[in-house]
């Protein structure tokens, strides 16, 4: 029994991913979901309520770049405790807003600056915060599967961990409006942000570097080292972790840009979904706050199976005699065509809201399955060492895209909306995110056609 235990310690890790990620998207959603209260109470216009969101997304994207440098230096456990320990102090410090608003104010008063709303200020150096810390999840997350797990099991994990995304946006609209409404929109953001210091326990209990692992039997290590023994790549693995990778270097290998362009391309449909969805609801159909929950439980429900799925989907193709990397590419495609059903949401939504919804859970399923994938193709084909800073790199474009369609989508609400029939900017904002998965692979298999490892890094 303890030596079947021993042998699959990898999955207790593949666990503390799961959990991590679950905290990452509560806290980022707790603003979202007090969105009415707040701007009730502090007269928050929508263009200031955007204007806070936005540097959340920013900050993100920015920070994913030195995130995925910093993961890389510090090494996964550290690395990955510093950015819980900030994105958990960023939550809670969004309780304390008004009087990091008054002080800001104050010293922004020095200069002649007075403005900026105190609220407004103090949310959104609290949302920088979070976003900084948040930047490092996935980076360490990434790191933390490369070291733990052989590469034909890496998208599984993946997308095991990566369904945290999604049990994390269920939880929050079952938590967070019963806290705030019992105790106040201080505490929401108090007691969510207090469960990263509980997970931080566990991670430094559980977690060491594979090759000093007691809990991890002989065997297991070799099961997930031998891919790379027998790929000659082992042989980068020797090199210090903490070892500098210089960015110029990784630009100019193709499998960077691949990975960049696919985050880009794609990261924005998430983003889409998560902030405009609630608004999609109740413009077309009318909604309240408290009847678009369900329909985003529903969605979220659904893309839980897919992240999984997407996940252990490769592995039907590295059966049938493929490599990890042609594989995940075969499974990529397929995947990139379930988005396609988006397109049907608008014409075939005044028969019922349902369908649209349904459409909507395929195609944002249909994106945590690519997620799971697309992240793993950097294991593929980057020695551990340099992962951080390529995961860094791609997260920062695909922040940077979600910027863009945000902004998009905005400007093409507005415009339609002031014309009477904001149906058809979701009807063009839906069509981006059908198709983008489709460009996305052929870019991306045009830059890399074959499996090609880097061996000189």
């Amino acid at each position: 029994m303890n030596e079947k235990k021993a042998t699959n310690y990898r999955w207790t890790i593949c666990a503390l991913l799961f959990f991590a990620t679950t905290v990452n998207y509560l806290d980022r959603q707790v603003l979202s979901l007090l969105k009415p209260r707040l701007e009730e109470i502090f007269g928050w216009s929508n263009s200031d309520y955007a204007n806070i969101a936005s540097v959340f997304q920013f900050t993100y994207a920015i920070s994913m770049l030195f995130a995925g440098r910093i993961i890389d230096k510090l090494g996964t456990k550290s690395g990955y405790a510093w950015a819980i320990i900030i994105w958990s102090i960023g939550a809670i410090i969004h309780a304390f807003a008004i009087p990091i608003g008054q002080s800001i104010s104050t010293i922004l008063g020095f200069v002649g600056i007075t403005s900026i709303s105190i609220s407004i200020a103090g949310f959104m150096l609290s949302r920088a915060v979070l976003g900084f810390g948040e930047s490092g999840n996935f980076p360490a997350a990434i790191k933390a599967t490369a070291e733990y797990f052989p590469k034909k099991e890496r998208s599984f994990a993946t997308g095991i961990f990566n369904s945290g995304t999604n049990v994390g946006a269920i939880l929050a609209p079952l938590t967070v409006p019963f806290i705030a409404k019992q105790w106040g929109w201080e505490a929401a953001f108090l007691l969510i942000g207090a469960v990263g210091f509980l997970w931080l326990i566990f991670w430094f209990k559980y977690y060491e570097k594979p090759e000093e692992q007691k809990r991890m039997s002989a065997e297991e290590l070799q099961y997930i080292n031998e891919e790379d023994a027998d790929q000659n790549t082992k042989v980068n693995e020797t090199i210090p972790a903490t070892e500098k990778v210089k960015w110029l270097k990784l630009l100019t290998y193709k499998q960077t840009w691949a990975f960049t362009v696919g985050k880009f391309m794609t990261d924005g449909v998430w983003w889409f979904f998560l902030f405009w969805l609630p608004a999609y609801l109740k413009d077309q159909y009318g909604m309240i706050d408290t009847q678009v929950m369900l329909p985003l439980i529903v969605i979220y429900s659904m893309t839980m199976f897919g992240s999984i799925g997407g996940g252990y989907f490769p592995m039907y193709f590295i059966k049938k005699g493929y490599g990890a990397y042609d594989g995940r590419m075969r499974a990529m495609f397929v995947i990139a065509i379930f988005p396609l059903v988006v397109l049907a949401a608008q014409p075939l939504g005044h028969i019922t809201f349902w369908i649209p919804i349904v459409l909507i859970g395929i195609g944002a399923s249909a994106h945590q399955a690519w997620s799971a994938n697309i992240f793993t193709t950097v294991s593929d084909m980057f020695p551990k060492k340099a992962i951080g800073s390529v995961v860094g790199i791609g997260g920062m474009a695909g922040g940077l895209g979600s910027v863009l369609i945000t902004k998009l989508g905005g400007s093409l609400f507005d415009k339609y909306k002031a014309l009477g029939h904001i149906e058809t900017g979701y009807t063009i904002m839906f069509t981006i995110c059908a198709l983008a998965y489709l460009i996305a692979w052929g870019i991306m298999k045009l830059l890399v056609p074959k499996y090609k490892p880097i061996t000189d890094l």
